[in-house]
């Protein structure tokens, strides 16, 4: 039987921050209590940062209970005091005006948001919801979910969605930053598995960075770079002359999206030289023939002609390569954020294979992630993969984790779910009617933006459960569910090298905002489910879950006793399962394959390839110009909605839009710096400032992803295998705007 609100309330009121009890130190973080003899209200506890992949450590530094100020943690491994200007901010957005405080509705899309009661919020949620899936069938209704929150709410998410509410489809916005990395280790490796730690950097004696901004986009991982005492090469292949570019000692500016046939030309290259490992390719891969057959025809003076880099530039590569002994590859969303991403990835990885440049310090083939919990979602988000990296096709692992959580196995669905850009086709083909969409921002972020506005109209009930309630997608939602933010709750993330980190509630959530976690339970509770959740009761005890659920799975985390043993060693790489004789305290730094073992049956690595695609939108005399975006500096993030509550990061970047422009189009087209110019594309045309640069080559523009208009011109189309958006790369035009003078 369903409780009464009246029921649930104490519990509610506790995690939604109602009362004035002072936070209490416990194993699982910071709870609203009775402050014990022991703890000093005026003291520091460590915490994960929110914001990126990177997962740096912050002390937070406490007064009267609350968080007050933060500095970077000296002895975490991960960043070893050291923190970017988003780190330090990482408190700002947490007190902003405009937090999503109480729950909002609306009868219809035209009516004012009025505020509610939680108990009317979420009866409306379920009923909207069951209304949806009566008239259109339970497939009708899809969530979307994110890679900002913690390890635990995602899997909870997931869970209720699927096993609790009869949905079938969701997707996460990790589909936009890690889907690649993730399609590409799966084939290759047989498992998601990035198999680097962050001391590689540190290691290498060659380290190529493909795609990757990492000054500006990850710069506590370039300290790591700059901490490398090998006097290493340095590497870029970018067709722009980033920050990191500039640092470099070797630069390849490619041309956009000739990066797969530019790798096939390396390999061939190699192979031609024999600067290859045989030994470790016969031991520890398989379809290295067919691969090295494939390559043949990639002719440096065919890559030239492609990629835009001389025949010598192309063999100065391969010959660094060859002659470095601790070589590593990585890569980012320069690489995965393109319409034949996966094949590229498998590309650089080939690379690491055929040289046996993997499982050795200052090795692999290493995709660094996007968002703070974007790992944590690959594993447990439950949305195209079953919990713990399984396959809800598979009538065995449907069994084994109905077993585990103790739910009927015809609860788990025996389909895949629809991935983001297919349930955005649902949306318009009329399939998907409803949709709950959760810690992201699709109207601001998804490509072609102006086609995901018009689909957010055409649904019949949008929910949206976010830490704002004036985000570019709250203004087409039907119910705002107010979120507490990182900081605000207790939970798990996972960040790119494998290492779970602890995230406290070192603040009080504003209003009746609510952890995700109470949220989901709330929605368990009206949805007349919460019986199959009875264990869920706090993140820790889904922690504890999910520890069942990583068993015998690569990741295994079943030798992770508690929160407690994640915070005293400084975070814990996985996999650790519980026979390990490891101790993460004194080994924080482990990387994977060191024995050569990969997850396929046969253990190893498979050479994946694939013919190069078309582009599908090539510049034309209509539209000459290719289109680049990526980040714009250190101090954005994404969409802006967190970074923009920072006086101190607002001036560390333009306020207004701009693109950077080369000089000579600049010349030939009668730019003058900082004038406004349209760049407009088959689907948009937007005003920008121009910057004139030589960082970006005369042909292309570039334009940070952060701006909202910047999704207005972007190309709806994926890659095959991943499904990941081509941000990378659209067809425009640019005109200067005629002065008032002329």
């Amino acid at each position: 039987m369903r409780r009464t609100l009246k029921e649930i309330l104490p519990p509610l009121r506790a995690w939604s921050g109602e009362k004035t009890e002072k936070l209490v130190r416990s194993p699982g973080g910071f709870g609203l209590g009775q402050v014990p003899a022991h703890f000093q209200p005026d003291s520091t506890t460590n915490i994960i940062c929110g914001f990126c992949s990177t997962g740096c450590g912050l002390n937070v530094h406490l007064k009267d209970g609350q968080a007050h100020n933060l500095t970077p943690t000296t002895e975490y491994p991960v960043n070893m005091g050291m923190a970017c200007p988003k780190g330090w901010e990482a408190l700002t957005p947490l007190q902003a005006d405009d937090r999503a405080s109480n729950p909002m509705l609306r009868t219809h899309r035209n009516a004012e948001f009025k505020t509610t009661e939680w108990h009317h919020a979420i009866e409306f949620f379920c009923e909207r919801t069951k209304q949806v899936q009566q008239k259109h069938g339970k497939h009708s209704m899809a969530f979307i979910s994110t890679g900002q929150i913690c390890v635990e709410e995602m899997a909870f998410l997931g869970s209720l969605a699927k096993f609790g509410m009869g949905m079938l489809h969701g997707d996460g916005n990790t589909r936009q930053c890690m889907a690649t990395a993730v399609t590409a280790y799966k084939q290759s490796f047989g498992f998601d598995a990035p198999p680097y730690t962050y001391q590689d950097f540190e290691e290498s004696d060659v380290i190529i960075l493909v795609g990757s901004n990492l000054c500006i986009a990850h710069p506590i991982m370039w300290q790591r770079v700059l901490n490398n005492q090998n006097s290493p090469e340095i590497i870029v292949i970018d067709p722009r002359k980033t920050e990191t570019a500039i640092a470099s000692t070797q630069h390849y500016p490619i041309k956009p999206k000739s990066d797969l046939v530019f790798f096939y030309g390396i390999a061939q290259i190699l192979i031609k030289n024999g600067w290859i490992d045989q030994t470790y390719i016969q031991s520890h891969t398989r379809e290295y023939e067919a691969f090295a057959k494939h390559v043949e025809q990639f002719t440096p003076d065919i890559v030239s002609q492609i990629s835009g880099i001389t025949e010598s530039a192309l063999h100065r590569l391969a010959s660094t390569i060859h002659q470095g002994k601790r070589v590593s590859f990585w890569w980012t969303m320069g690489v995965n954020q393109g319409y034949e991403a996966t094949r590229t990835a498998q590309a650089i990885i080939n690379l690491a294979l055929m040289t046996g440049s993997i499982g050795r310090p200052g090795t692999g083939a290493n995709s660094i992630t996007g968002q703070c919990n974007a790992m944590g979602s690959r594993l447990f988000s439950n949305t195209t993969n079953l919990l713990g990296g399984r396959d809800f096709t598979n009538p065995n692992h449907r069994a084994k984790v109905a077993n585990i959580l103790d739910i009927p196995v015809e609860n788990i669905p025996d389909q895949n779910s629809l991935a983001y850009d297919q349930i955005i086709q649902g949306i318009e083909d009329g399939s998907i009617k409803g949709l709950w969409m959760i810690a992201t921002n699709a109207a601001h972020s998804w490509i072609n933006q102006s086609r995901v506005k018009k689909l957010l109209g055409k649904l019949d009930f949008f929910c949206l459960q976010d830490m704002y309630h004036n985000t570019h997608s709250a203004h087409h939602a039907d119910l705002i569910l107010p979120a507490a933010s990182w900081g605000e709750k207790s939970g798990t993330f996972i960040n790119s090298e494998r290492r779970l980190g602890m995230v406290k509630k070192i603040s009080q959530a504003p209003g009746q905002a609510l952890s995700d976690f109470k949220i989901f339970q709330l929605i368990a509770q009206y949805w007349g489910c919460a019986h199959l959740f009875k264990k869920w009761t706090s993140p820790e005890n889904a922690f504890h879950i999910l520890k069942k659920l990583s068993k015998e799975q690569p990741f295994d985390i079943s030798g992770i006793q508690d929160y407690r043993m994640i915070d005293t060693a400084g975070g814990i790489q996985w996999p650790l399962h519980e026979d390990s004789d490891i101790d993460p305290a004194t080994h924080s730094q482990r990387r994977l394959f060191e024995d050569g073992k990969f997850y396929h049956p046969d253990q190893k690595a498979v050479f994946i390839f694939d013919k190069p695609r078309k582009n599908p939108e090539p510049t034309c005399n209509q539209f000459p110009y290719i289109l680049l975006t990526g980040r714009g500096t250190s101090a954005q993030w994404h969409t802006q909605t967190r970074t923009e509550k920072s006086e101190v990061l607002r001036k560390l970047y333009p306020k207004t839009i701009y693109a950077e422009i080369n000089p000579e189009d600049a010349q030939r087209l009668n730019i003058k710096p900082l004038t406004k110019i349209s760049i407009t594309s088959r689907r948009a045309s937007i005003r920008v400032d121009a910057y004139i640069t030589p960082t970006v080559q005369a042909g292309q523009v570039f334009i940070p992803m952060h701006y909202e208009q910047a999704n207005l011109l972007t190309h709806d189309s994926v890659d095959p295998h991943s499904r990941q958006p081509n941000y990378k790369s659209c067809a425009v035009k640019i005109t200067p705007e005629q002065s008032e003078n002329n």
